[in-house]
């Protein structure tokens, strides 16, 4: 029997499950990937297509989750993601070869582009608007987890088992999680479905499938041709598009989404500090394992801290922000949580681990508070007949900002190692990477300060004083 009024928490859960397991899923396999390339017989660069036909489903179909939630409802298209996420993995567990693992990771990918923005979209429908900061809070730790178990927990199934249990270890969570859905999530809708944007979605595609595979090539040495190459198509697609969304009435991404100011500096902010969080799990377990020559398994305990950090947040972001409010909450973590990891760059041979662990724990911790007030305050004014294609929009530009970090993670490493001269990458070539991501997060103050001082006031309880009313709006 379905709850009318399912607890925040329940919801979230169930939503945060079907998140972390795609999110583990991505950074599981880069640890596999040598051995399967071994038993493939093809080569690293070769067996890297496993990656690149999953960022092609994701570039093509998660701007279509929006309408595709609204035409089928977002509870039934959930689980349906989930179901397609999970015969991908099957499928991929059983490929013979790299032909078929690069169609069943597409397969897979289909999975995750819906189910990421839609989940999301489920708990924004089912929850209450003073409930959404906590319920955000929930749904945080995944994007915060995934990519900080993934290496340890991908080297010990490599170490101990077979890689294909890393794709079959998402079946009993995703059967799971489509029958938690159907028992405890209502299925809720718009009353009207509008057309599909056919030239938008097409554009859409010739836009980001070139964009994040042409900032993937860019971290690459020898592709920097090709990567240009991409990028510039994708720019030039993505004027196009922005052309016909003025003109289209119902646009597959809808740009006049951005005229809503607390949406708008949301998405500015939010996309500046992805940047930075892209990029440090990728940064982070190669500076553990390169310079203090830990291994994968150890790495990755450090590097648990930040999750630990993660969870700490959960029982203080609604106290804050009713507090402070959105805007003074985000504007001084806009501060601390770049400056600590700038600190990160400070690491060096006479770090000892656990002051290493500890200012990742607390970099964890507020990070996880500025992404759960971001995609709370993101949402505080969207008419419910536009939350869907909010949805789609602010997950296609989660996307790109975090293919985006990484990309300048590696782009800057891999300079810095050349201009010292260093053919492994040391103290100091690592903290020139973390310090410019860390630079690019520290402009979403800018961003933090423009939002109005009661801004989210319905979301968090938090009533500016009289003094602040007649400040700035």
């Amino acid at each position: 029997m379905k709850s009318a009024h399912p607890s925040y928490q329940r919801v979230a859960l169930i939503v945060a499950c079907a998140l972390f397991m795609q999110n583990l899923d991505a950074t599981v396999l880069a640890t596999a990937l040598p051995t399967m390339a071994r038993e493939f017989a093809v080569s690293p660069s070769e067996i890297s297509l496993a990656l690149t036909g999953y960022l092609l489903a994701l570039a093509v179909f998660i701007p279509v989750s929006g309408p595709v939630a609204d035409r089928f409802g977002a509870r039934r298209t959930f689980q349906a993601a989930i179901a397609v996420f999970v015969l991908g993995s099957v499928a991929c567990g059983f490929a013979p070869g790299l032909p078929a693992l690069v169609a069943a990771r597409f397969l897979q990918g289909i999975g995750g582009a819906l189910m990421v923005p839609v989940g999301r979209l489920v708990l924004l429908r089912s929850v209450r608007k003073d409930e959404m900061v906590a319920a955000m809070a929930w749904l945080t730790m995944p994007a915060m987890i995934g990519p900080i178990l993934g290496p340890p927990v991908g080297g010990a199934i490599v170490t101990w088992l077979d890689w294909r249990w890393i794709f079959w270890i998402n079946v009993p969570m995703g059967l799971l999680g489509i029958v938690l859905i159907g028992r405890y999530i209502a299925e809720t809708g718009p009353e009207t479905v509008t057309p599909f944007d056919r030239i938008g979605f097409i554009l859409c595609s010739l836009a980001l499938a070139p964009l994040i595979f042409g900032l993937q090539l860019a971290e690459r040495a020898g592709h920097a041709t090709q990567a240009i190459a991409l990028i510039g198509f994708g720019l030039l697609a993505t004027l196009l598009y922005a052309r016909h969304a003025r003109r289209a009435p119902a646009p597959l991404l809808d740009i006049t989404l951005l005229r809503i100011p607390t949406f708008r500096l949301s998405v500015i902010g939010g996309t500046l500090i992805r940047i930075t969080q892209g990029a440090m799990p990728f940064l982070m377990p190669m500076l553990l394992q390169l310079t203090f020559g830990l291994t994968a398994a150890a790495s990755g305990g450090i590097t648990l801290s930040t999750a630990l950090g993660a969870f700490a947040m959960k029982g203080v972001a609604r106290r804050a922000l009713r507090r402070f409010g959105f805007r003074n909450t985000l504007t001084a973590i806009g501060i601390a949580a770049p400056l600590c990891y700038a600190i990160a760059g400070l690491i060096g041979p006479g770090w000892p681990m656990s002051a290493i662990f500890a200012l990742l724990m607390v970099c964890g911790f507020l990070i996880s508070l500025q992404f759960t007030a971001y995609n709370a305050i993101a949402y505080a004014d969207i008419p419910p007949d536009q939350m869907s294609r909010a949805t789609s929009f602010y997950a296609t530009f989660q996307q790109l900002s975090l293919s985006l970090g990484i990309c300048a993670g590696a782009a800057v490493l891999g300079l810095a190692m050349r201009l010292r001269g260093h053919v492994q990458p040391g103290f100091d070539d690592f903290a020139s990477a973390i310090w410019t991501v860390t630079a690019v997060s520290m402009l979403a103050i800018l961003s933090n300060l423009a939002f109005s001082r009661n801004a989210g006031g319905e979301l968090s309880g938090h009533v500016a004083t009289p003094a602040h009313r007649h400040g700035r709006h």
